[in-house]
């Protein structure tokens, strides 16, 4: 008799329902009109009300389900009961049908962690800009980022009244990224994606030593990963420790599984195990291609600022 879906495929096809709810949740969340916006530790880190209830949504979910999973979430809630409105059960089965990588087929789901960013983008939801903005879902394996699913809300948007809103991707590594078309920037442009927000002095040098042909200032880590993948930059620069584990985790693996790369600013690998600090303090530096290049102009005073 054939053995069922594996822990891992089970989880991602979870994640990917969930993602897609708590994308509804975002944009149910504007169209209601009260943003519930808090000022956490300064007044470009927000949460709003949106954030609160797509991370319980998610982190719920995915509890109920796979109740010895290890699941971080960026929004630091109080644990309470969870209005059943906000549970997603399903499963999308097309991911279901998919084989496991060989080497993931045995995965437990207490060895599995999850890293939730309920809603990627914060300050430029608030603002409107909500191409920037995508719920994010990262699940790693040994300390690494292996699966993840990225949920654009707002994907289409700007099709008018009436378009078709949202998509979801999602990657497992050794399988591939889906839903989405993969595209490169032109060969010989060098197109730097970096954060509209966050920016200091060590971004701005950062940048520059890259001599780029163009610079991109928008939100979002899922965003600008998304950005390289559909040919829009060639690189996506932010050497400041301003980014957690739960911005990177997911994107990295959609990244990974086309042949990119994402590392801190020294070239290390970032590290996704439970007792790992949030913050990727020695930065960002992603590429589809040619990533020792991008590498190799980062300034020493900028690695000298970041320290692993």
């Amino acid at each position: 008799m054939a053995s069922g879906p594996t822990v891992l495929m089970r989880l991602v096809a979870s994640a990917y329902s969930i993602a897609q709810k708590a994308g509804t949740i975002v944009r149910r969340v504007i169209a209601e009109g009260d943003l519930g916006i808090v000022e956490k530790t300064s007044p470009t880190d927000l949460q709003t009300k949106a954030d609160r209830m797509a991370q319980m949504s998610i982190c719920s979910s995915l509890a109920r389900k796979f109740p010895k999973l290890t699941i971080i979430g960026e929004e630091d809630l109080p644990s309470e009961d969870v209005d059943q409105e906000l549970i997603e059960d399903g499963q999308w089965e097309e991911i279901l049908r998919k084989p496991c990588p060989a080497q993931y087929s045995a995965i437990k789901e207490e060895d599995l962690v999850v890293w939730v960013d309920p809603l990627d983008g914060t300050k430029e939801y608030t603002e409107g800009l909500l191409d920037n903005v995508t719920v994010l879902i990262g699940i790693a394996y040994e300390g690494k980022a292996i699966a993840g699913v990225i949920n654009q809300p707002y994907y289409n948007y700007q099709a008018g009244p009436g378009a078709a809103l949202g998509r979801t991707i999602w990657g497992i590594l050794g399988l591939g990224a889906f839903g989405f078309q993969l595209k490169e920037v032109p060969a010989g442009k060098h197109i730097i994606t970096t954060t509209r927000s966050h920016s200091n002095k060590l971004v701005t040098d950062c940048v520059t030593a890259m001599n780029p042909d163009d610079v991109l200032r928008v939100g979002g880590a899922g965003n600008k990963i998304i950005q390289l993948i559909e040919g829009k930059a060639s690189a996506y620069v932010f050497a400041s420790p301003g980014c957690k584990k739960w911005d990177t985790c997911a994107p990295e693996v959609i990244l990974h599984a086309v042949g990119g790369k994402l590392t801190d600013v020294h070239g290390n690998a970032l590290q996704y195990d439970k007792e790992v600090k949030h913050m990727n303090s020695a930065g960002v530096l992603a590429s589809l291609r040619n990533h020792d290049y991008y590498a190799s102009r980062v300034p020493e005073s900028v690695k000298n600022a970041l320290v692993p």
